[in-house]
């Protein structure tokens, strides 16, 4: 093979890995769901619910750039796991052009997975519309949720067979109230905080919180090369990527890499439904 010939065949083959990339990450990936389980050691868990089944859906961004069709495959996979309780943790629709797609996220929603004891839910920052500014949108999206039986805590906490759900509200809405959504709290029952954006686990407004807060946000930063961290995360905590982070004062963080996606390319970040298998914490 002459210089002219191998120069041409290593271009033509760097190319053609290029487009099949990039036919990947556009048109495989964000569609190759993984459901993950994780085991959930939880504190004063009951032994009624020891071996239950709790389901985090996130980020589902229906509207232009998310396929319904895939959502709905989606829920549909996960229906067949028969999930004890459920929860949805925020971000359920990407405002294109100024105009929320209320119809889309109302076919989704249809075809929800529910919990056998409880289906809960939190909203996300683009709940809250363009600039995150719009309460009449995150509004909305609770009448949409209430309609199929879908409990939204917006800063309050939900019991259910002896496991309390407490709900913060989104961050970077400016909605979140810790002080209001920890009145409550009581340390001597099990608890789940759920709360969209990974961030405010680093914020002074846990009460005596000690256990697990399930986030989202983040879609694991939907493109992660081998090796190396996610070059893109919405996030001021760069370390919050995806999966479990122990943190200080007994609490561990949970960050779904999200059903959706907000721009339809992933690599090495597949969409995630997690189901956690409940336990009791030993100490």
């Amino acid at each position: 093979m002459n210089r002219r010939s191998f120069i041409k065949k290593s271009f033509l083959g760097a190319v053609g890995i290029t487009a099949l990339t990039g036919l990947y990450t556009w048109q495989i990936e964000p569609h190759w769901l993984e459901f993950v389980r994780v085991k959930m050691p939880v504190k004063n868990l009951s032994d009624t619910l020891v071996g239950k089944t709790l389901m985090q859906i996130s980020d589902l961004h229906s509207g232009s750039r998310v396929s319904t069709n895939y959502l709905i495959e989606s829920l549909q996979k996960a229906k067949r796991y028969n999930p004890d309780f459920v929860v949805y943790t925020g971000d359920y629709i990407t405002v294109s052009e100024g105009e929320v797609l209320y119809e889309q996220l109302q076919t989704v929603i249809k075809n929800s997975v529910k919990g056998t004891y409880a289906t809960i839910a939190i909203l996300g920052n683009h709940d809250y519309g363009i600039g995150w500014a719009d309460p009449d949108v995150a509004d909305n999206i609770c009448q949409i949720f209430s309609a199929e039986k879908i409990q939204v805590l917006r800063n309050e906490s939900f019991e259910v067979n002896g496991l309390v759900f407490t709900g913060l509200d989104d961050l970077w809405a400016k909605k979140l109230d810790a002080e209001k959504a920890f009145k409550t709290y009581d340390n001597t029952k099990a608890n789940i905080v759920l709360c969209h954006n990974p961030d405010a686990c680093d914020l002074d407004i846990w009460n005596d919180h000690q256990g697990w807060i399930l986030s989202g946000h983040t879609h694991g930063g939907q493109c992660k090369p081998p090796f190396l961290p996610p070059p893109v995360l919405p996030v001021r905590n760069k370390t919050y990527t995806a999966g479990k982070f122990h943190l200080s004062e007994g609490r561990t963080l949970y960050i779904n890499r999200a059903l959706g996606h907000s721009l339809k390319v992933r690599f090495n970040v597949r969409p995630e439904i997690t189901i956690f298998e409940l336990e009791k914490e030993i100490t």
